[in-house]
């Protein structure tokens, strides 16, 4: 009989209400998914396609979690971002099939640490460092989409301490979630446990050791996060 050399991990999961969890198995995330914040990271929107990069499910946080300053940045940075969860299988999906395929939504932050990235933008190579690395997707709980109901009008906020950074809506996304399951399921067979972070406001910043997080979506749980020393 044959035996894993090493216990593997389970799946994070995140509330999903009535007492339920959701599984997470991958996370895609949407770059440069509002105009305002790409003119301040100094680059257009791509109108004519989305694109993407990953993070692991064990980067998941739970909101009102501490968590350390991570090693290697000396510029970390909040993204505040719509989340959308993917409740049914679906591949080459149209506008209605991948409408229908969003079980609900939740708050996240995507936690860069930007140097890093820049790095990798600067040398034409893969965002990994700057983007996928442990305790860098802090998400709430989920709520069903039928209860959030259509995506436009909602306010997406985040604070520093108390002071606003982030302050735009849901409007301003260049691609909707519909539009972005559509794109994406072209090149992936999605399924249940799929989360995709959609992309964040202008008004991105650095954040150190002691600060506070807060964020939020009109309709959805807030999200906060406390940052420690590092390790």
């Amino acid at each position: 009989m044959t035996k894993r050399l090493f216990d593997s991990p389970a799946y994070p999961a995140l509330p999903a209400g009535d007492g339920a969890l959701y599984p997470v198995h991958r996370i895609f995330c949407v770059g440069r998914n509002y105009a305002e914040h790409a003119a301040e990271m100094g680059v257009e929107v791509d109108r004519e396609a989305p694109f993407y990069f990953m993070k692991d499910a064990q980067s998941v946080v739970p909101s009102g979690a501490t968590i350390s300053y991570p090693p290697g940045t000396e510029n970390y940075h909040y993204e505040m971002e719509l989340v959308m969860a993917i409740g049914a299988k679906v591949f080459r999906a149209n506008r209605e099939t991948a409408q229908a395929a969003i079980w609900g939504y939740g708050c996240g932050l995507d936690m860069t640490r930007r140097d890093l990235q820049q790095v990798a933008k600067d040398k034409r190579r893969p965002w990994d460092l700057g983007k996928n690395f442990e305790q860098s997707a802090v998400t709430t709980g989920l709520r069903a989409a039928a209860e959030v109901g259509a995506i436009g009008p909602q306010r997406i906020w985040l604070s520093v301490n108390g002071e606003t950074r982030q302050d735009a809506h849901l409007s301003d996304l260049v691609w909707s979630p519909a539009e972005l399951v559509e794109h994406l399921s072209r090149y992936y067979h999605l399924a249940p446990g799929d989360l995709i972070f959609t992309g964040t406001p202008a008004g991105v910043g650095a954040v150190k050791a002691s600060d506070t997080i807060r964020g939020g979506i009109d309709g959805l749980a807030e999200i906060a996060l406390k940052l420690g020393p590092a390790e």
